[in-house]
Order: C-alpha cells, then structure tokens, then sequence
C-alpha cells in the first residue's frame, strides 16, 4: 500500500499541483477564523466580527465573474498561468498592506481589504479548478484531486491555528499577516514552474458567448437535471452529520473544549488528509462511478460512529474512533468529488462551468444548519445521527441512475446531447434561474439590511421564499424529465 501511495506522488504534475493547493488554501482562513481571532483580541464588538463573515460571499458568488477568467487572456503565460500570477500577486499586496492594520484604529480599511482578498482569493481558486481540470486525463483526476486537497488543507492549518499560535507566542498580529504574505510566494514559484494546459478547444470569442455557452454546454446534455442533483445531495449526508459536530461533543456528550479542540481539528483534519490520499491512491484502479459509489457508502456508514458516540458513555476513544473513520471517509469522497466536477466541465469554460457546480455543490452544506438544529431539538441527538445516514441515500440513488452517462463521459471525454422534450427542459431552466436570480436579490437585501442601509425585512422574506420554490420546480422539474428520457432509451 505504501508503494501505491508513493506512485500518487511520483507522477509528473504532482509538485505543482500540491504547491499550487497550498497557495488556494492560504488566503481563506485570513479572512475569517483568523481575523476574527485577531479582531476579538483587539475587543472589537460581536456584531462587526459578525458583519465582517460576509466577506465569505465571495467564495460561493464567484462563478459571477469566472466568465471573465474564460473569455480574456493575460498578455502573458497564458490563459490559466496568466490569471493566476494576476490573483497571487493581489493577494501578496492585500495581505502586506493588511499587516499595516489595526483593528481598532483601521477597521474601514481592514473591511476594505477582506473584501479585497477574499474576492482575489476566490478568483485564484477559479483559476486553479479550471487549471487542474485541463491539465489533467481522466486516469490522474483522481490522485491529482487528493493532492491539490492535501496542499489545501495544509495550507489551512498553516493561516489558521499556525498563525493563531505565531502571532500568540512570538511575531504578533501584523508581522505574521507579513509572514503569511511571504508564503504566497509560494504560489508564484509554482505558477512559474508549472506547465500551461495544451487546450486545443477554443476559448470564448465574446463575453456574451462565455456566460451563455457554458450554460447551454451543460443543460443540453443527456442526464444534465439528474447529474445537477447528484451534484446538491452526494454529499448531504456528510454536510449533515458536520453541522452541529462540534456543538454534539460538547453538549451532547459533554467532553471538554480542549478534547473537543485536540481530537477533532487535529486528528479529524490528519483523517481527512489520510482519505484524500487514499482515496486517490484507489481511483488509479477504479472508475470513477465506483469510485464514487464505494466512497459514498463509506461517507454514509461512517455517520454511524456519531450515533454510537450519541447512545453510550463518554469515553475519548470512542470519540477519537468516530472522528477519525469520518473524516476519512469523507476525505475519500471529497477526492472523488473533486475528479467527478473536473469531469462534468468542457475545457473551453472550464473556469465557468467549475465554479457553477462548486457553488451548487455548497447548498447542501451551507443550508443543511437549521434544519439541523431543528431536528435536534425535534428529536434528539441519536435519531439525527441515524437519519443523516438516510440523508446520503438519495444521492447514492442520483449516482445509480446516472451511471450510463458518467462511464460514457469518462471513457470519452465528452458528453451525450438530449434530443426531446426541448420545450419542457426550456421552462425548467427558466424556473431554475428565475429563482436563483430571487436568492441573488435576496443575499443583496440581507447584507443591506445587515449593514442598516435599509429594513426591507418582509420583502427579503418573500424573495427566499419564491426563490426556493422556482429553484426547486426547475431542478425537479428537468430531472423528471431526465428521468423519463432515460426511461425511455432503455424501453426502446
């Protein structure tokens, strides 16, 4: 097994893509746990540290501007290298002029310069999904998605609890943002040193054509409604079960902060790095459909170690055991995941197409929380254990159903295009983006109330309300038709 390990880093790609991880990973934690840290030290007050979160929007809102990442090319290194030095080069700025903060002396431009790097950082992580999703074939996707995740993670832990420990005991605050900008360093070398992707497709002469042909690549392919919903619940029960994690060792189970703190960032974050390898190590010998399956009902059983944790006596290791068979299997499934979105995209707007289904891929993770909290409160800490393990059920479903179309699209690089139903799929499309367009109004809303620009409280209410029901008319809506097409074909 260690040889197999060793294959996964001996391949050609392997440097640049752990570096090139490292380098996205990095900025994500300055502006958010480590911030916060550094703002709570200064005694800035609950509710800025709480407005402060919202600069996160930039990682879930980034497919907006990713068009423009497929349609220009930078004068130099090419369409991919090019946008990356573009977005390190920002960072390294950002971050140096924010280690001439104080928080609370500078707390407009500290703001300022959040939005700043978090906006860069999203556009360095555009860049660099559709970077490794045209340099690499089919047969590496799987080990080079488990080494750009390992780089990544490393990287969190460096900006977050190394940062958290170097600006405590020696640099202090500013010095370490200094020390954290000269890391970034590393990202540039990398990009030097990496190769551009031989891409014969054409990019997208316009940029009308780089927001409409991406769309209209993917929802005009066989099975599009039915792979856009496997994308949402293959990890749901996985989203699930990490919601409330924290708040059930402590509460629930009643061990300290500091286990809670020891077992499950340090061991759960090693788990994770340990499943990420490994689970590429086994893609170099599966496809990705029973990459997928396999790891899927490892991430669903694993859930099962919380449910023991929730109907026996405290005890560390069984804490530990739980902690530790989760993470890695949710580390294998974020490897094949991660191979399944570079597959889904067409080389041409790679860019694009990425970081839409990226996006769609948080709903579930990011929307799973209160009715977590509610089910809890509703039934109690084993029977959710139990049913975050149900939760996975639908996606391993979705995945079933769409097999044909994902060994088709692996073994050929490219995808089948639906023929019928055009007026029906046609409305299904305009339901879906009529109500993602009533969520953009609604986010806008939000944040404008939050900041006291305005009190529009009953009409943000209303758009999220119409927002999830046109959404989710327009998903269930194309995937019922996937489904009977599919039906079809096999009848015939």
């Amino acid at each position: 097994m260690f040889n197999q390990y060793l294959k996964i880093f001996s391949q050609r790609n392997t440097a640049v893509l752990l570096l090139l991880g490292f380098a996205s990973g990095l900025p994500l934690a300055l502006t958010s746990g480590t911030l916060q840290a550094w703002m709570t030290v200064e005694n800035v007050d609950l509710k800025t540290i709480g407005i402060f979160s919202l600069v996160g929007q930039a990682y879930v809102f980034k497919f907006l501007w990713s068009p423009l990442m497929d349609r220009y090319t930078p004068p130099f290194l090419g369409r991919r290298r090019g946008w990356l030095i573009v977005t390190q080069l920002l960072l390294i700025v950002a971050i140096v002029a924010m280690g001439f903060m104080q928080p609370s002396r500078d707390l407009w431009w500290l703001a300022v310069l959040a939005v700043v790097i978090a906006f860069c950082s999203a556009s360095q992580d555009i860049v660099f999904d559709a970077y490794k999703t045209d340099l690499l074939p089919a047969e590496e996707r799987g080990s080079g998605a488990a080494i750009s995740v390992l780089g990544y993670r490393l990287a969190m832990l460096v900006s977050g609890g190394l940062a958290l420990w170097i600006a405590d005991r020696y640099l202090g605050w500013q010095a370490t943002y200094w020390l954290m900008a000269l890391l970034m360093l590393i990202g540039v070398i990398a990009t030097f040193m990496a190769p551009e992707p031989d891409n014969s497709l054409p990019s997208p002469r316009t940029l009308e054509q780089a927001v409409v042909a991406p769309l209209r690549d993917f929802f005009g392919r066989n099975n599009a409604w039915m792979i856009l919903c496997l994308i949402v619940l293959y990890k749901l029960g996985d989203a699930f079960a990490g919601s409330l994690s924290t708040t059930f060792l402590i509460r629930g189970v009643g061990f300290d902060t500091g286990e809670v703190g020891l077992v499950n960032k340090t061991l759960g974050l090693i788990s994770t790095i340990i499943g990420a390898l490994y689970g590429g190590m086994l893609m170099q010998r599966l496809s990705l459909f029973r990459a997928l399956m396999l790891f899927g009902i490892l991430q669903a059983v694993s859930n099962a170690g919380y449910w023991l944790l929730a109907i026996t006596d405290k005890d560390i290791t069984t804490m530990a055991a739980a902690i530790f068979f989760e993470n890695l299997c949710g580390g294998m499934g974020t490897t094949a995941f991660v191979a399944l979105l570079m597959t889904l995209c067409n080389k041409s707007f790679s860019a694009t197409q990425f970081a839409l289904l990226s996006a769609l891929s948080a709903v579930g993770r990011v929307y799973v929380g209160p009715i977590a909290g509610w089910f809890v409160e509703a039934h109690g800490w084993p029977l959710f254990y139990l049913f975050s393990i149900v939760a996975a059920l639908p996606g391993l479903l979705l995945l079933a159903a769409c097999k044909q179309t994902l060994e088709y699209a692996q073994h050929n690089d490219d995808f089948k295009r639906r023929t019928a139903y055009n007026g029906g799929y046609r409305w299904a499309l305009r339901f879906f983006t009529s109500g993602c367009l009533c969520l953009f109004v609604w986010l806008v809303i939000l944040i404008f109330n939050s900041l006291g620009w305005a009190e529009l409280h009953l009409l943000a209410d209303r758009l999220l309300e119409i927002g999830i029901i046109l959404g989710v008319s327009g998903v269930i809506s194309g995937a019922a038709l996937d489904y009977i097409v599919q039906r079809r074909s096999n009848l015939a």
